[in-house]
């Protein structure tokens, strides 16, 4: 028997929490996300406590935990596209049909309850969080910023009447080769000169902060503003994000780009690979993942292409050549044998073709779904 409940009580909490960590255990691609970062979902004032309306469900089979799911009505997106929708998140189940059948009845259910008439996802509160189903390159060991599922999640999405929206790929770039290298670097002194563009420096990531975190802030929005299911920062978001920064990032592997008057148009963050820092912990800060955190921050072999924004009113001036020069020196440092992108639009010509200048692997897909509710 396959019994749906809405989670209340912490024990119902903790299931739903530590379900994937079960079902992934034998599985080495999965990354898990961060334990605290999960038990914060279901604090009254998180995040987007003051943008979003949540539910949570888990589905039992027999008494035992088979499944959960997550149903998001995101009201700034809402707003902004002028939709009714509601976002699912956080889908795990076993290899049963019905189990996925009852969560997801259970989301369109309450969708409906609320007024909304589309149900749409994976996607979470913000583009900040892990987002897309993965649909090809399940062979692959998945990274701390996107989540991982198995194959036939794809067939319980399609027999269940959802339908592609979006895609997004995840490429390896390498370096490329010394001559590609120099004329990139040519390229960029030309872009810099010619429009009176200069790297910001910082020598700590305390400084670089202090400097440049409410220019990102700003050129994020204005840069990412018509991609898809994007949402304005809040103040919550900004403060969340500024202390993960504190942790993660390493000036080694950040460009940023000003012009005359000191005002950023561009930026290109990377990060140290976290991919397999908390596997055996579970996702939670352990003395032994502290080991292992301070280790790859310190002697990374990856590194993540976290974000690249660029002011729209250089998108057309060859500026994003100025950041493809400084990623190649990044790639170039000691021990760094490739970068892995996070989930990049498929139809965001502008990142896509920005990749192509290095040595590329496309490696993964995903796919958000999309179902009109009767």
């Amino acid at each position: 028997m396959i019994q749906v409940l809405e989670v209340r009580t912490r024990r119902q909490r903790k299931d739903f929490i530590e379900f994937p960590l079960k079902l992934y255990r034998n599985c080495p691609q999965y990354i898990p996300a961060l334990y605290m970062d999960e038990r914060k979902l279901f604090k009254a004032d998180n995040d987007y406590s003051d943008t979003c309306e949540t539910v949570y469900y888990n589905a039992y089979k027999d008494g035992a935990i088979a499944g959960r799911i997550s149903g998001i009505i995101q009201r700034t997106a809402n707003e902004k596209y002028d939709q009714k929708r509601v976002r699912f998140t956080r889908f795990d189940a076993i290899e049963d049909f019905e189990v996925a059948k009852a969560l997801f009845a259970a989301v369109e259910a309450w969708a409906l309850s609320k007024g909304m008439d589309t149900v749409v996802g994976p996607l979470g509160f913000s583009d900040l969080e892990r987002e897309g189903m993965l649909i090809e390159g399940f062979e692959y060991v998945g990274t701390f910023e996107e989540t991982y599922n198995y194959p036939y999640y794809k067939d319980f999405m399609e027999k269940l009447g959802y339908v592609k929206e979006v895609d997004w790929n995840e490429s390896r770039l390498y370096a490329p080769d010394a001559e590609t290298i120099a004329e990139l670097q040519a390229m960029s002194d030309f872009v810099a000169r010619r429009y009176k563009l200069h790297f910001g420096v910082a020598k700590s990531t305390g400084e670089f902060l202090r400097k440049y975190a409410d220019g990102f802030f700003e050129l994020i929005d204005k840069s990412y503003d018509m991609l898809y299911g994007t949402v304005p920062f809040t103040d919550k978001m900004k403060k969340m994000m500024i202390e993960n920064f504190k942790l993660i990032i390493d000036t080694k592997y950040v460009a940023v780009i000003l012009d005359e008057n000191e005002k950023m148009v561009c930026f290109g963050i990377c990060f140290p690979s976290l991919a397999n820092v908390f596997v055996k912990s579970g996702g939670r800060i352990t003395p032994g993942a502290l080991v292992r955190l301070l280790k790859a921050l310190k002697r990374p072999k990856v590194i993540d292409c976290g974000l690249v924004g660029v002011d729209p009113e250089y998108l057309n001036r060859g500026i994003s050549v100025m950041i493809t020069s400084a990623m190649c020196k990044m790639l170039m440092q000691d021990g760094i044998e490739y970068a892995e992108t996070n989930a990049n639009l498929e139809e965001n010509w502008a990142i896509q073709n920005q990749w192509k200048r290095f040595r590329r692997e496309i490696i993964r897909r995903r796919r958000a779904y999309v179902k009109k509710l009767s």
